[in-house]
């Protein structure tokens, strides 16, 4: 065994730190790493948990990792933050994050910048959960930016999905529109203290009701989460949740969907790494040249179309197989 894939998998912080931030960089050295650290992959629980900005995902994850450990499962936490105009980082970094956990062996906390990636995660966040996988975590969770409808994203890395929603910030029309509906395991009513809790609850179970007439399996819990600063009433209500998504994993194992999502997720890192070694240098080498800039200013003054120019692209770059 290599000698750092050993110390990754021996659970070395300091190593692993280093090459997620590689692999946010895009890092050459860091894909070859990659490599040797995925056959050590593909035993951990990966849990998603999405919603809106301000939903109070960070404080439910801070809260579902004490209910893990309780259990004695080690934890990992992706947590994808927007990016930083001036730095290209996260605006929220680990140091601010989960404090409480920041000197237990068993929690490895990691922030990661979406750096414009359009589903609310980071395109270094499939490789970042491997390296957590590889070190071992019984449990990963993924916690992304909110925004909207793209949030989707999240069922390509995730086992189980916790979607959150706030009463008042017109989740109802968001529950409907952004396609929550059709990745949510667990629903969480966050701050359920507030008013306007009681109509939130009624729709989302009027239209679980409604998609549960269309076919058997797994029914979407709701679990109402109310006020943080009650710890008693909080802690508990954080259990109920646990016990939830415990509930939905083996319902995966027992129902064989697990096999599908995880088919589904090795579909979704094989188009990521395509994109990876075709796409992106490509577009490296036509920046670098200049070409990008001119076919950009030729579509902005209509001289050509988006679609054309790809072709262009596609002809000088793509070698047909059938033509060697």
């Amino acid at each position: 065994m290599d000698s750092l894939v050993k110390k990754i998998c021996a659970g070395d912080v300091r190593l692993a730190s280093r090459l997620i931030r590689d692999i946010e960089d895009k890092l050459p050295e860091a894909k070859a790493k990659i490599k040797k650290l995925y056959a050590y992959t593909g035993k951990s629980f990966i849990i998603g948990i999405t919603g809106a900005p301000g939903a109070g995902k960070s404080t439910l994850t801070d809260a579902l990792i004490a209910a893990l450990r309780k259990k004695n499962k080690t934890v990992g936490v992706l947590a994808v933050d927007p990016t930083s105009p001036f730095t290209g980082g996260a605006i929220l970094g680990d140091r601010i994050r989960m404090q409480r956990h920041a000197e237990d062996a068993g929690v490895f906390v990691r922030s990661l910048a979406t750096r414009g990636a359009l589903g609310g995660l980071s395109h270094a966040a499939g490789d970042a959960i491997h390296v957590m996988e590889a070190m071992g975590k019984d449990i990963i969770i993924v916690e992304t930016v909110g925004i909207g409808q793209q949030e989707i994203d999240i069922i390509n890395h995730a086992h189980s999905v916790v979607v959150v929603l706030v009463p008042g910030m017109g989740d109802e029309i968001q529950t409907m529109k952004a396609g929550l509906m059709e990745i949510a395991d667990v629903f969480v009513v966050n701050k359920a203290n507030r008013p306007g809790t009681n109509q939130l609850q009624t729709e989302l179970a009027s239209m679980l009701n409604l998609a549960s007439k269309n076919g058997k399996g797994w029914q979407p819990p709701i679990v109402m989460v109310g006020d943080a600063f009650e710890p008693g009433a909080f802690a508990e209500k954080i259990a109920e949740l646990e016990r939830k998504i415990e509930e939905h994993h083996k319902y995966l194992i027992e129902s064989g969907k697990l096999t599908e999502r995880m088919h589904r997720k090795a579909m979704a890192e094989i188009n990521d790494a395509l994109s990876a070694c075709l796409l992106e240098p490509v577009i490296q080498k036509l920046a670098s040249t200049g070409e990008l800039d001119s076919f950009a200013e030729k579509i902005k003054s209509r001289k050509a179309d988006p679609y054309t120019v790809a072709e262009e692209i596609a002809k000088n770059y793509f070698i047909r197989q059938d033509k060697k």
